[in-house]
């Protein structure tokens, strides 16, 4: 299994929720809606999930294997922390802008 790409669709900035990704594998296989939350302690990556019957969310897609679990978030938070800082870029660009323009 190859990730072949990692795209973050919406960041956050407000909430737990900081970002929803979408993931491509193998150039075959799209998952949407997988989500970076905010914890306690870390950010971590949430797969996409259902509420059952009773009130239980249940993963619709996951990794089977510890490996690639780890796989999955070490691309998903690489790529959320290089938008995030790009993002950030921008906003202080900006800032930086309409400050000389005053």
């Amino acid at each position: 299994m190859e990730i072949t790409d990692v795209k973050i669709r919406k960041i956050m900035t407000e909430g737990r929720l900081r970002a929803v990704v979408s993931v491509t594998i193998d150039d075959m296989l799209a998952v949407h809606d997988i989500k970076v939350v905010q914890g306690d302690e870390r950010v971590f990556v949430a797969m996409p999930s259902r509420k059952d019957e009773n009130g239980v969310f249940r993963d619709i897609v996951h990794p089977i294997s510890s490996s690639a679990r780890k796989q999955f978030e070490e691309y998903i938070l690489e790529a959320y922390e290089r938008q995030l800082a790009i993002t950030e870029a921008e906003a202080d660009g900006i800032a930086e802008a309409e400050a000389i323009g005053e």
